[in-house]
């Protein structure tokens, strides 16, 4: 198979998320699934065996759900990929989609009740509200919260009643608080860990009347679950001698909780039994989990891929739960590195072509979020950089997650540079071992990895010879004028205040600040409805380099932060091999 025919079939191979099912119709199921072409939603009725495909839209479909009877399947209509519309319902079975009566807004969470009741979370311009509704009466749906600063549903009780938020009141959306509601809006009970120390809501436990909620708390420097009655105010903290970030979910008779612990970049599942405190491992394979789920029977659920494997939905009994079709090609098994920072040791992942020699042209591909992380998972635009001939590394710079939460709020005060000074100790690294061409060396990224490359390219010039920015911010002032409001807080948590309060602070970590700088050839990818990484302040950046002679390519897109559709992906990888290519030769 040719190199372009091996890259391409990894993105058009099938995939599935880990189906999500009813709790109290463990048989009906939804997963979304690119089978079609485009990332959309799925049924699973688990007795029959029969799948049917619920959404079918240009732009794919992101957010959906089923509630706990497995009556109806919830799904998010937005325009295009901008994260701005209603939701939507359909029979499990099929049939008509009915909108929910709602004001329009970006989805911020979703919490259904046994009894037909709906918590909506959801963002517009100036706030955040929770709305509830009794889908079996109908009616207009009822505010029971509202806020300026951020908030989203985090779940509802089985019988409906009571609501769990995470809120930011304090002023901090990046560590925020924990609220349980009643029905008609009344605080039941908070959980503030104070400055720093966020309190994430997981779920309440599946069991009729049973009050208890799973919470992840930062009180001992990283997350680590608990579990919380917020009627009593009582606390049950889990401690666990394990050395990474930990994430959880309950198990289904509420006895056990389901633990997965991420360390460096790959995941372990094990189960903790509320009873008697026993830690017990479930055995899987060397990558990384990302989901997992008990079952009814007790077994576990799991969504795997490593980086040299693609993804397979399996059971801790040993089979394979689901196959959506054909297997893509296998890639490379990464490298872990480590390298001394400047402040602290950096964590990054190395994939090398099989059939090429050191020193290697070079893609440092930067992730997003800032808090998100780079692992051990199969990424078609890694597989497809490594068979085109190119090394690809990836940096855990200061940010990420999963190294605990001082490496992850270590961005303060310096917002990009920060970031950019692990990148550079990495690129330094990987020099001097004889991996990375220093004369070949393209920088890329996708979101917030899209921002360091625009600001890498202007404060770091001589550095790189080619940038590929997708859907970046490249300033961080006139984003915010047009972000939606969740981004908003973010930008608020991040930065220490608005751009009217901090407007050197915005300045000084924007790349349009240092667009005069900017020698290498560069390469925009830019979604025209996104709501995240808005259109307008990519345009003024490119304008900014316009004026001074330097002419960046630009590709457009009709979706909003990203694509879901399959085919659309293939050219925007296309166009980043070849724009990569030729700024390379054309170097000499």
């Amino acid at each position: 198979m040719k190199a372009e025919e091996r890259w391409q079939s990894r993105f058009r191979a099938p995939r599935t998320t880990l189906p999500m099912w009813a709790r109290q119709a463990p048989h009906r199921a939804v997963y979304r699934s690119n089978s079609s072409g485009t990332w959309e939603i799925y049924a699973w009725d688990r007795s029959t065996g029969r799948t049917r495909q619920v959404t079918d839209r240009p732009k794919g479909t992101r957010y959906a759900a089923v509630d706990p009877a497995g009556t109806w399947i919830w799904w998010f209509a937005d325009t295009d990929g901008d994260e701005f519309g209603v939701w939507m319902r359909q029979p499990f079975n099929g049939g008509p989609d009915v909108p929910v009566e709602m004001p329009a807004g970006t989805p911020w969470g979703l919490g259904l009740g046994s009894n037909g009741a709906a918590a909506i979370g959801r963002s517009f311009r100036g706030g955040f509200e929770v709305l509830l509704t009794d889908m079996e009466t109908g009616g207009e749906p009822m505010p029971i919260y509202r806020s300026d600063e951020f908030a989203s549903v985090v779940d509802m009780s089985l019988d409906g009643s009571l609501i769990a938020i995470n809120h930011s009141e304090h002023g901090d959306s990046r560590h925020p608080a924990l609220r349980v509601l009643r029905a008609g809006g009344q605080v039941v009970g908070d959980l503030h860990d104070g400055p720093g120390k966020g309190v994430t809501g997981i779920r309440f436990a599946q069991l009729p009347g049973d009050r208890r909620l799973l919470v992840l708390h930062e009180r001992r420097g990283r997350r680590e679950p608990l579990v919380w009655d917020p009627v009593t105010g009582e606390q049950r903290e889990i401690w666990l001698p394990l050395p990474g970030d930990i994430s959880s979910d309950w198990y289904g008779d509420g006895r056990a909780l389901l633990i997965m612990h991420s360390h460096r970049g790959r995941t372990e599942l094990l189960r903790y039994d509320l009873g008697g405190g026993g830690l017990t491992p479930i055995e899987s394979p060397r990558g990384v989990i990302e989901a997992a789920a008990p079952r009814p029977d007790g077994s576990v659920e799991y969504a795997w891929s490593s980086a040299a494997h693609p993804p397979v939905i399996r059971s801790s009994n040993g089979h394979v739960v689901m196959s959506a079709g054909r297997t893509p090609p296998p890639s490379v098994p990464l490298e872990d590195i480590d390298v001394e920072g400047p402040a602290g040791r950096i964590h990054a992942l190395v994939s090398l072509p099989e059939r090429e020699a050191a020193p290697y042209p070079t893609v440092f591909l930067l992730h997003g979020g800032p808090t998100a992380q780079d692992d051990d998972s199969f990424l078609p635009e890694v597989a497809a950089w490594v068979d085109n001939g190119f090394a690809v590394v990836r940096v855990n710079y200061r940010g990420s997650v999963g190294y605990g939460s001082a490496w992850r709020d270590a961005l303060r005060g310096d917002v990009g540079h920060i970031e950019l000074a692990d990148v550079a100790a990495v690129r330094d690294w990987a020099v001097d071992h004889g991996i990375a061409d220093p004369s070949r060396l393209i920088l890329s990224g996708s979101s917030w990895g899209g921002y360091l490359t625009l600001l890498a390219l202007g404060t770091q010039p001589k550095s790189w010879a080619a940038g590929i920015a997708a859907v970046p911010i490249a300033d961080h002032a006139s984003a915010y004028e047009d972000e939606s409001e969740g981004l908003r807080a973010f930008h608020r948590a991040l930065l220490g205040g608005s751009p009217a309060e901090l407007p050197e602070r915005y300045a000084a970590s924007s790349p349009i600040t240092y667009a005069d700088m900017v020698q290498a050839p560069l390469l925009v990818l830019a979604g025209e409805n996104d709501p995240r990484c808005p259109i307008r302040q990519i345009e003024s950046y490119l304008q900014a380099l316009a004026d001074r002679g330097h002419e960046a390519s630009v590709y457009h897109y009709d979706a909003g932060h990203g694509s879901l559709v399959v085919e659309e992906r293939i050219r925007q990888m296309s166009a980043s091999i070849d724009f990569a290519v030729r700024a390379l030769a054309a170097r000499g």
